[in-house]
Protein backbone atom coordinates (compact mmCIF):
# COMPACT_ATOMS: atom_id res chain seq x y z
CA UNK A 1 0.00 0.00 0.00
CA UNK A 2 1.62 3.59 -1.17
CA UNK A 3 0.63 6.31 0.73
CA UNK A 4 -0.50 8.73 -2.15
CA UNK A 5 -3.35 5.89 -2.66
CA UNK A 6 -3.99 5.47 0.92
CA UNK A 7 -4.68 9.59 1.27
CA UNK A 8 -6.63 8.95 -1.60
CA UNK A 9 -8.76 6.59 -0.42
CA UNK A 10 -9.65 8.48 3.09
CA UNK A 11 -10.99 10.81 1.04
CA UNK A 12 -14.18 8.20 0.72
CA UNK A 13 -16.61 8.53 3.49
CA UNK A 14 -17.93 5.01 2.21
CA UNK A 15 -14.66 3.22 3.03
CA UNK A 16 -15.30 0.51 4.89
CA UNK A 17 -13.81 1.47 8.73
CA UNK A 18 -11.92 -1.88 7.98
CA UNK A 19 -10.19 -0.82 5.56
CA UNK A 20 -9.54 2.74 7.51
CA UNK A 21 -8.05 1.27 10.69
CA UNK A 22 -5.60 -0.85 8.02
CA UNK A 23 -4.69 2.22 6.63
CA UNK A 24 -3.92 3.91 10.21
CA UNK A 25 -2.18 0.66 11.48
CA UNK A 26 0.28 1.05 8.53
CA UNK A 27 0.52 4.68 8.58
CA UNK A 28 0.23 5.78 12.06
CA UNK A 29 3.26 7.53 12.28
CA UNK A 30 2.71 9.92 8.97
CA UNK A 31 0.56 12.88 10.29
CA UNK A 32 -1.28 13.68 7.14
CA UNK A 33 -2.45 10.15 7.15
CA UNK A 34 -3.39 10.23 10.86
CA UNK A 35 -5.24 13.52 10.03
CA UNK A 36 -7.13 12.32 7.11
CA UNK A 37 -8.63 9.04 9.04
CA UNK A 38 -9.84 11.45 11.74
CA UNK A 39 -11.74 13.26 8.60
CA UNK A 40 -12.78 10.17 7.32
CA UNK A 41 -14.34 9.51 10.83
CA UNK A 42 -15.76 12.84 10.96
CA UNK A 43 -17.49 12.51 7.67
CA UNK A 44 -18.49 8.65 8.56
CA UNK A 45 -20.79 10.31 11.84
CA UNK A 46 -23.67 12.73 11.79
CA UNK A 47 -25.20 14.86 15.07
CA UNK A 48 -28.31 13.98 13.53
CA UNK A 49 -28.27 10.47 13.92
CA UNK A 50 -26.33 9.39 17.02
CA UNK A 51 -25.66 5.47 15.52
CA UNK A 52 -24.59 6.52 12.29
CA UNK A 53 -21.12 4.94 12.30
CA UNK A 54 -20.80 3.72 15.57
CA UNK A 55 -18.69 0.25 15.69
CA UNK A 56 -15.78 -1.06 17.98
CA UNK A 57 -13.07 -0.15 15.40
CA UNK A 58 -14.65 3.22 15.33
CA UNK A 59 -14.14 4.06 19.03
CA UNK A 60 -10.71 2.20 18.91
CA UNK A 61 -9.64 4.70 16.73
CA UNK A 62 -10.91 7.20 18.38
CA UNK A 63 -9.14 6.60 21.44
CA UNK A 64 -6.02 6.09 19.32
CA UNK A 65 -6.88 9.19 17.65
CA UNK A 66 -7.13 11.02 20.83
CA UNK A 67 -3.14 10.36 21.39
CA UNK A 68 -1.96 11.95 18.54
CA UNK A 69 0.65 14.95 18.11
CA UNK A 70 -1.96 16.20 15.69
CA UNK A 71 -4.13 18.99 16.82
CA UNK A 72 -6.43 18.07 14.50
CA UNK A 73 -6.79 15.07 14.71
CA UNK A 74 -7.82 15.49 18.62
CA UNK A 75 -10.14 18.37 17.04
CA UNK A 76 -11.84 15.47 15.37
CA UNK A 77 -11.83 13.27 18.04
CA UNK A 78 -13.32 15.74 20.83
CA UNK A 79 -16.38 16.93 18.26
CA UNK A 80 -17.05 13.28 17.60
CA UNK A 81 -20.17 11.58 18.83
CA UNK A 82 -18.76 8.28 19.31
CA UNK A 83 -15.83 9.50 21.52
CA UNK A 84 -15.54 7.58 25.13
CA UNK A 85 -16.62 9.70 27.98
CA UNK A 86 -12.95 8.32 29.37
CA UNK A 87 -11.34 10.60 26.08
CA UNK A 88 -13.33 13.63 26.53
CA UNK A 89 -12.47 14.04 30.09
CA UNK A 90 -8.88 13.95 29.43
CA UNK A 91 -9.31 15.73 25.80
CA UNK A 92 -11.23 18.35 28.17
CA UNK A 93 -7.47 18.76 29.64
CA UNK A 94 -5.78 19.37 26.31
CA UNK A 95 -2.90 22.42 25.77
CA UNK A 96 -4.86 23.80 22.95
CA UNK A 97 -8.00 25.63 23.79
CA UNK A 98 -10.27 24.74 20.63
CA UNK A 99 -9.89 20.94 21.46
CA UNK A 100 -11.01 21.69 24.95
CA UNK A 101 -13.91 23.86 23.34
CA UNK A 102 -14.65 21.17 21.27
CA UNK A 103 -15.26 18.73 24.28
CA UNK A 104 -17.30 21.15 25.89
CA UNK A 105 -19.44 20.73 22.76
CA UNK A 106 -20.06 16.87 22.97
CA UNK A 107 -22.84 15.44 24.68
CA UNK A 108 -21.21 12.83 25.49
CA UNK A 109 -18.81 14.65 27.86
CA UNK A 110 -19.44 14.08 31.22
CA UNK A 111 -21.70 16.66 33.49
CA UNK A 112 -18.57 16.86 36.24
CA UNK A 113 -15.99 17.61 33.06
CA UNK A 114 -18.64 20.44 32.00
CA UNK A 115 -18.72 21.95 35.54
CA UNK A 116 -15.32 22.20 35.34
CA UNK A 117 -14.88 23.38 32.32
CA UNK A 118 -17.04 26.50 33.01
CA UNK A 119 -14.16 27.86 34.90
CA UNK A 120 -11.98 27.78 31.41
CA UNK A 121 -11.23 30.78 29.18
CA UNK A 122 -14.05 31.97 26.85
CA UNK A 123 -13.92 29.86 23.82
CA UNK A 124 -14.38 26.67 26.40
CA UNK A 125 -17.11 28.43 27.77
CA UNK A 126 -18.96 29.55 24.74
CA UNK A 127 -18.82 25.68 23.68
CA UNK A 128 -20.69 24.78 26.17
CA UNK A 129 -24.01 26.48 25.35
CA UNK A 130 -24.63 24.89 22.55
CA UNK A 131 -24.66 21.34 24.92
CA UNK A 132 -27.74 19.49 25.57
CA UNK A 133 -25.88 18.28 28.51
CA UNK A 134 -24.53 21.17 30.25
CA UNK A 135 -25.79 21.68 33.33
CA UNK A 136 -29.05 24.09 34.16
CA UNK A 137 -27.13 26.39 36.17
CA UNK A 138 -24.62 26.73 34.15
CA UNK A 139 -26.97 27.56 31.26
CA UNK A 140 -28.75 30.15 33.29
CA UNK A 141 -25.34 32.53 33.63
CA UNK A 142 -24.74 31.73 29.99
CA UNK A 143 -27.40 33.23 29.04
CA UNK A 144 -26.83 36.68 30.92
CA UNK A 145 -23.12 36.54 28.25
CA UNK A 146 -22.25 39.66 26.91
CA UNK A 147 -21.53 37.91 23.71
CA UNK A 148 -24.91 37.37 21.61
CA UNK A 149 -24.16 34.21 20.12
CA UNK A 150 -23.45 32.09 23.32
CA UNK A 151 -27.08 33.74 23.89
CA UNK A 152 -27.92 32.62 20.56
CA UNK A 153 -26.74 28.77 21.45
CA UNK A 154 -28.27 28.84 25.30
CA UNK A 155 -31.73 30.25 23.47
CA UNK A 156 -31.70 27.26 21.04
CA UNK A 157 -30.09 24.36 23.33
CA UNK A 158 -33.27 21.87 24.27
CA UNK A 159 -31.90 21.80 27.67
CA UNK A 160 -32.12 25.19 28.62
CA UNK A 161 -34.99 25.51 31.22
CA UNK A 162 -38.42 27.46 30.90
CA UNK A 163 -37.86 30.50 33.05
CA UNK A 164 -34.21 30.87 31.24
CA UNK A 165 -36.24 30.60 27.70
CA UNK A 166 -38.45 33.39 29.17
CA UNK A 167 -35.81 35.69 30.18
CA UNK A 168 -34.06 35.61 26.56
CA UNK A 169 -37.61 35.86 24.58
CA UNK A 170 -37.09 39.48 26.23
CA UNK A 171 -33.60 39.22 25.14
CA UNK A 172 -32.31 42.62 23.95
CA UNK A 173 -31.28 40.77 20.47
CA UNK A 174 -34.14 40.45 18.46
CA UNK A 175 -32.41 36.86 17.04
CA UNK A 176 -31.89 35.38 20.66
CA UNK A 177 -35.48 36.38 21.38
CA UNK A 178 -37.03 34.59 18.65
CA UNK A 179 -34.86 31.68 18.98
CA UNK A 180 -36.12 31.37 22.97
CA UNK A 181 -39.75 32.12 22.10
CA UNK A 182 -38.93 29.24 18.89
CA UNK A 183 -37.94 27.20 21.76
CA UNK A 184 -40.40 27.75 24.10
CA UNK A 185 -42.95 26.82 20.93
CA UNK A 186 -41.74 24.13 20.03
CA UNK A 187 -42.06 22.76 24.12
CA UNK A 188 -45.87 23.99 24.16
CA UNK A 189 -44.92 27.08 26.09
CA UNK A 190 -45.37 30.78 25.25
Amino acid sequence: MDRESALEELKNRDLPIERVKEIFDNFENDLEIVGQVAMNLSLKTSVYDPDKGKSAVMEELLIRLSESEDMGSRWAVAKNPHTPAHILQKLAKDEINLVRALAATNPNTPTETLQKLFSDEKIVRDGLSGNPSTPAKILAVLADDSDKMVRMRVAENHSTPEDVLRKLAKDSDTNVAKAAEFNLGQRGEK
